[in-house]
């Protein structure tokens, strides 16, 4: 069974309600990084990788796979590299754009949780004297902004998700994590922000068949450290007894008229939305990547995130 969502309108703002939705989520979200998350990131992703720094005289115990030969042989010495931890990291955002993300059963949609979350990363990363970009995607790259620091360019991310029109209503993760492997050599910490629905290939997929982008994750992160971010809402799962209803997928058009009040109904569509779910945490589990999940019908969206960043802090210790 497809998962569909009952048609909801688009929620793009003009200029002055964007303007207000920025300061809001500025303001919102600064406390969360003061407060909340900024030493978690640190803790988390700084230190990662080792910079080149120069050269010295080789002394007793220093490793064997240290050594420059290229130095030594030109001063007759042994010398060894010295390293010294990188302080300054790139963090790319990928987010989703597709209609799926326009869904919200509450106060927001999942597409208005995804700048939230993008705005708690973007100014955990500035805090820290990172570099941090952006890339928004439908079925194609539809949008990139390259790496920069600064409050200002956090503040462009945010503004860059809220008002952004995409031209296509599908999803194809494969085509973002594809643009990431090619815009972007050096090493990255990538946030793929998205709820992971991309339509079934022609015939439909079993539980046990690898997902349309699992390919292209494992070949992202060897190169780049991905941390998967899944938007869902309760009502993805859990259709309410409505009676007569007609669910629509947004992102194919294809519509299904079904009686909410049948618990069968609501049980198979229940089922159908776990085993996707169960697919999606193989898949993570089999590419050894930690996700985090954010509810868009939740009070807070913060919560998940610290949460991730306390328990891979714990891992890397």
């Amino acid at each position: 069974m497809d998962r569909s969502h009952a048609p909801d309108a688009l929620r793009r703002p003009d200029a002055r309600e964007l303007l207000r939705r920025v300061r809001r989520i500025e303001l919102a979200t600064r406390r969360a990084v003061e407060d909340r998350l900024a030493g978690q990131y640190h803790s988390v992703f700084k230190g990662r990788g080792m910079a080149f720094s120069d050269v010295r005289a080789y002394a007793p115990g220093d490793e064997v796979r240290a050594i420059d030969w290229n130095v030594t042989a030109r001063t007759g010495q042994l010398h060894v590299k010295r390293f010294v931890e990188e302080r300054e990291l790139t963090v790319v955002l990928l987010v989703d754009a597709s209609a799926s993300t326009d869904f919200g059963s509450r106060e927001r949609t999942k597409a208005e949780v995804a700048a939230e979350i993008a705005a708690l990363v973007a100014f955990s990363a500035v805090s820290n004297g990172d570099r941090v970009g952006l890339v928004l995607f439908t079925d194609r790259v539809e949008r990139f902004v390259p790496p920069r620091k600064g409050r200002r360019h956090a503040l462009r991310l945010v503004s860059e998700v809220l008002r952004f029109r995409p031209e296509g209503r599908r999803t194809s993760i494969r085509a973002a994590l594809e643009f990431l492997r090619r815009a972007l050599r050096r090493r990255t910490v990538a946030f793929l922000v998205s709820d992971f629905l991309e339509p079934a290939p022609p015939g439909g997929a079993g539980p046990e068949d690898p997902l349309p982008f699992e390919r292209a994750l494992r070949i992202a992160a060897r190169r780049h450290e991905v941390v998967p971010v899944r938007l869902a809402d309760r009502l993805e799962a859990e259709l309410p007894d409505a009676g007569l209803a007609l669910l629509e997928d947004p992102e194919t058009g294809r519509a299904l008229r079904v009686d909410l009040s049948d618990r069968r109904v609501r049980a198979l569509f229940a089922a159908a939305a776990e085993e996707e779910d169960e697919r999606l945490r193989r898949a993570f589990a089999r590419l050894e990547l930690d996700s985090v999940t954010v509810r868009a019908d939740a009070a807070d969206h913060v919560a998940p995130l610290v949460a991730f960043f306390r328990a891979r802090a714990r891992k890397l210790a």
